[in-house]
């Protein structure tokens, strides 16, 4: 009991140190309690990574669908489809390589000065010479037509393109330049007040915005531990708490939990291919995963629920694919715990428990591989252990060991890792399933190969429009007779629930599903949040 009360003596005091931040940084700022009446001005905790600067699209800032500052060509609205944002429209060539967008003329960035297709195409040009996470490579040039007009020429059939241009957000040619990132002018929502980094991201309404108007004058973003933050929403000093999933059932006076749905999957890549070594001398492959009979009885026998419930507190969805609840996804949703179907699918396969071990066997080869989670990520580690004790019923032993993210990453195509994904962009099944993505990164883990699906994702991309592409899209992952749905180079186990406690009164507005992103995906309309009176 001493141990807890100075645990909470401690949080105590982070939470006057939290006042103190408020108070102090943020000059005028005061700490807000639990009998506060102003519903102009929130103070939120929403994880890690909003308070570190470098708020720069052309670097990777905001390409899971979250930023703040900036806005896009398209966006994608709560349905996951993409409709005009900046640009009225758009077209695309016959041949798949010219992409001409319209832009609207009423828009303004935050300085005040107009938006333009010049900045535009600067935006593109700019970002693909940055070689950062947007992938821009198979763009060939991008040009102003006229102020309204920009032209996008590619330099290979690239379907995705147009989900690119609903996630990288414009920025203003004659405003870029060095410390671009910590101070960025756009045509968001929101623009930065002030920056503490690694403290607070103040935020206040741009007052150029084109959209919907936040009715806050002053959002205050901070970083905190996650049990400081908890402790400071208990204590009044927070509007919205993101939480892990152990912290998910507290009691937060005048507070309630916003659990919201995501495609935040996790699960474990499966290779496909014996043990070999490739062209570095690097082992790759797994005796084990690559027998089929393997992939799918571990993905027909676990329980996903159990899983859930002993790794994660039970906040999440069963994933059955990559992904679930995307307008492309065509993997069907299957009922697993078929314990004594996938011990007998084992058998039939030759994998017999001889020794009486629990473990089977086959052609002298144990049914054992070791697994990993990453050391930084509770969640990934506890999934690992709780997959490795529920495939025991199965006769299969999952060694889990947690590895810096490092190894992880080296080593995942000989000993599978959790994954972390969940994308607004279908060109993630790409990454993943293409037969030519093999050893290209940590991209295709599995070293998955099916020349039909090669072909499905071929089509996908040299498709013309959205619909067209999502149909090819669905096709690599089920055909009625093949597909990534059915070959299991995944074990996909959760969509993990994003979870916050969110003041008494404050609607967060319409929430679209949320991709991968710890806590950050919820401020993606913080412009649409109010006040209930």
């Amino acid at each position: 009991m001493k141990r807890h009360n100075k645990k909470w003596t401690v949080l105590g005091m982070l939470v006057m140190c939290i006042a103190l931040v408020l108070a102090g940084c943020g000059g005028s700022n005061a700490a807000i309690t639990k009998e506060k009446t102003n519903k102009d001005e929130l103070v939120i905790y929403i994880g890690y990574g909003m308070t570190s600067g470098s708020y720069d699209p052309c670097t990777g800032y905001g390409i899971y669908g979250d930023g703040i500052f900036h806005s896009n060509l398209l966006k994608f609205n709560a349905q996951i489809e993409a409709e005009p944002d900046l640009a009225v429209g758009y077209t695309v060539s016959d041949d798949g390589l010219t992409y001409t967008y319209t832009l609207r003329d009423d828009v303004k960035f935050s300085d005040g000065e107009p938006l333009t297709a010049d900045d535009v195409a600067f935006t593109y040009m700019t970002a693909k010479a940055s070689g950062s996470s947007v992938d821009l490579t198979m763009l060939e040039k991008a040009e102003a037509k006229d102020k309204a007009t920009v032209v996008f020429t590619l330099n290979k059939k690239w379907s995705a393109f147009a989900s690119t241009t609903a996630l990288l957000g414009i920025v203003p040619q004659h405003a870029y330049g060095p410390g671009y990132g910590d101070n960025p002018i756009g045509t968001g929502p929101f623009k930065v007040a002030q920056l503490d980094k690694e403290q607070q991201l103040i935020v206040v309404p741009n007052d150029y915005y084109y959209g919907t108007k936040s009715s806050f004058k002053k959002i205050t973003i901070l970083n905190l531990d996650e049990e400081a933050a908890l402790a400071a929403a208990k204590s009044g000093n927070l509007d919205v708490v993101m939480v892990n999933p152990e912290y998910a059932y507290e009691e937060v006076p005048g507070m309630s939990m916003a659990r919201i749905k995501t495609v935040d999957n996790r699960g474990f890549n499966l290779p496909v291919i014996a043990e070999t070594k490739d062209a570095k001398g690097n082992v790759i492959g797994n005796n084990v995963t690559s027998d089929y009979a393997v992939r799918k009885a571990l993905n027909i026998g676990i329980d996903r629920e159990t899983i859930i419930q002993n790794a994660l507190n039970g906040i999440g969805t069963p994933a059955y694919g990559r992904v679930d609840a995307l307008p492309w996804n065509n993997t069907p949703e299957f009922e697993d715990g078929r314990v004594e179907e996938a011990k007998a699918l084992l058998a039939e396969a030759g994998w017999i428990d001889t020794d009486g071990d629990g473990i089977r066997e086959k052609n002298g080869i144990k049914a054992e591989f070791k697994i990993s989670g990453r050391t930084d990520d509770l969640q990934r580690y506890n999934l690992a252990v709780a997959l490795s004790e529920d495939a025991k019923k199965l006769g299969i032993n999952l060694s889990a060991e947690a590895l810096a993210w490092a190894d992880c990453k080296a080593l995942t195509r000989t000993i599978p890792t959790c994954w972390g994904s969940g994308d607004y962009n279908p060109i993630d099944l790409y990454n993943a399933h293409y037969s030519q993505m093999i050893g290209v990164g940590t991209s295709n883990p599995a070293s998955y190969a099916n020349p039909k699906v090669d072909d499905y994702i071929e089509k996908a991309l040299a498709a013309t429009s959205m619909a067209e592409a999502i149909d090819y899209w669905k096709l690599s992952q089920w055909d009625g007779e093949t597909g990534t749905s059915v070959d299991y180079p995944f074990l996909w186990i959760v969509n993990i629930d994003h979870t916050y406690f969110v003041r008494d009164g404050l609607n967060l507005g319409e929430q679209r599903i949320h991709p991968h992103g710890h806590g950050v995906p919820v401020i993606a309309n913080m412009n649409e949040w109010t006040f209930e009176s």
